[in-house]
């Protein structure tokens, strides 16, 4: 799997609401959000350019959720806790992004920007 190096200084960007599929529509390769159905290039565009937002935006959103649960996962405090090669393995990265993800997922627990809700365990 690809390194990523989490974002920390850039603006959350305000998706567009990603509508679920009917299975039927899902199964046909050819369908996507139903973008092969709209003719005008503008709307196509504009469309498209939404989802490619709204699906960054949910990219970091779960990075951000994975930095967590990493950092949770190599708390010291914890009796069954898992060292980054362990978390590398888990989450196929390679050991040295497991090591920034678990001080990111540390950075975000301490105040940092990211999911707010979710505290030490």
């Amino acid at each position: 799997m690809a390194e990523h190096t989490p974002r920390r200084d850039q603006p959350r960007l305000r998706p567009a609401p990603l509508l679920f599929e009917p299975a039927e529509a899902a199964s046909d390769p050819e369908h996507f959000f139903d973008l092969e159905s709209i003719d005008d290039p503008r709307a196509l565009l504009e469309r498209a350019t939404e989802l490619t937002l709204a699906f960054r935006a949910a990219a970091d959103r779960a990075t951000e959720f994975q930095a967590v649960a990493a950092a949770q996962l190599a708390d010291p405090r914890r009796f069954d806790r898992l060292t980054p090669a362990d978390i590398a393995e888990r989450a196929e990265w390679t050991e040295d992004y497991a090591k920034k993800m678990v001080e990111f997922g540390r950075n975000l627990m301490r105040g940092g920007e990211g999911p707010a809700h979710v505290g030490p365990a």
